[in-house]
Parts: structure tokens; C-alpha cells; sequence
């Protein structure tokens, strides 16, 4: 079922605002310490902290203004919140960092898994606004697991072997960049195998 559509600097802003918030406020406290409760944590920490209910309160807003959640955007918040929480609760910072590998592998693994099945998942979720030949959506689907592999391994190599503002960095701006790229460079995909939109008023 189609939500209900709102502005999309609205939506720009409610899916995007919490990470780039999380950018200023690492920024910020990078390189310092507070005890709190008795408990040293360091700025990373309570970036952590601070991003978590605002992603939560963004997802819920978003929610009730358009009426619906994709399920990208389900798992991504119920990963942050586990593993957003667990590197508050134990201050150990792995926990957030390895949040998007589990997300990617997770994302991968049900591709990979559609494609065995013969079910094209990926088009039940993008199919109303890039309709596609079922040969198209195939090969997208491919592409996208191997993307989604590869985007784990960038986020496990960049976090162990990096500084904190590497991995911050790439988080906010790279991920983002790459997705943006990986579709731009799907055009040709999308030209072949595109189906024109019929429009029912005609």
C-alpha cells in the first residue's frame, strides 16, 4: 500500500537529520571524556547516545506522516537501537560500528535469497516508482547483493583499521555517496529494461 506523500525536504530531513547530527555532535566531542554517574564515556559514546532516540523519534514522525515504513527503514532502526544501545550500556563503541555490517549482510542475504527463491522481493519495494521487466530486476537484484557484500567489508576494513573520524565520516557521507553512485551507474539497467508508465487518465 502507497503512503501518503509529504514534502520531500520533509522527508530529506527526517531520514537524514539524526546522522548528520550525530556528525556535529562526534565533531564536537571527539577526543573528550565525561563521567557521568561515576561512568567515564567518551564523545563517541555519547554521540551514540544522543543519536539513538533521535533516530527513533524521526522514524516514528516519518511514520505518522506518511503512513508506512519500508522494511529498509524498520530493520535499519531496530539496529540502531540494539546496537546503538548496547555500545551506551557497555561503552564499548564495536557494537554501533559493526551496526552497518549486520545491516548490509542482512540486506545481502535476502537478496541472495530471493534470487534462489525465484521472488522478486526487491521489485515488491521499488517496483511502483521504477517499473522494470522481470529479467531487469534480476539483474539489479544481483547487483545489489554484491553491492550490499562489498559495502560490509568497506564498513568492517574502515572501522578496525581507521581513526573514529574515518569511520564517522564514512558513515555520514561515503555510504550515502555510494548508494547515490551505485544507482547512477544503473542507468543503462534501468533504460533497457524500463516499462513506461501508462498514464490511466489517457
Amino acid at each position: 500500500m502507497a503512503g501518503r506523500k509529504i514534502n520531500p525536504w520533509l522527508k530529506a530531513a527526517l531520514e537524514f537529520g539524526p546522522l548528520l547530527i550525530f556528525f556535529v555532535a562526534f565533531a564536537r566531542l571527539k577526543g573528550e571524556t565525561h563521567v557521568i554517574a561515576g561512568t567515564e564515556y567518551s564523545g563517541f559514546i555519547l554521540a551514540t547516545a544522543g543519536f539513538v532516540p533521535l533516530i527513533v523519534l524521526s522514524t516514528l514522525v516519518l511514520w505518522r506522516l506518511t503512513g508506512r515504513l519500508a522494511p529498509m527503514q524498520i530493520a535499519t532502526l531496530v539496529l540502531v537501537v540494539v546496537f546503538g544501545g548496547l555500545s551506551v550500556w557497555l561503552n564499548d563503541e564495536r557494537f554501533f560500528k559493526m551496526k552497518p555490517t549486520i545491516i548490509y549482510l542482512i540486506f545481502a542475504g535476502i537478496l541472495g535469497l530471493g534470487l534462489f527463491l525465484r521472488r522478486p522481493w526487491l521489485a515488491l519495494v521499488m517496483e511502483e516508482t521504477l517499473p522494470m521487466e522481470a529479467e531487469g530486476w534480476r539483474i539489479l537484484t544481483q547487483r545489489m547483493a554484491l553491492f550490499f557484500l562489498a559495502l560490509a567489508v568497506a564498513n568492517e576494513v574502515i572501522w578496525r583499521t581507521m581513526s573514529d573520524q574515518a569511520w564517522v565520516n564514512f558513515k555520514t557521507f561515503g555510504l550515502t555517496v555510494l548508494m547515490f553512485a551505485f544507482f547512477m551507474a544503473q542507468g543503462r539497467l534501468f533504460a533497457r529494461y524500463g516499462i513506461e508508465k501508462k498514464d490511466p487518465n489517457a
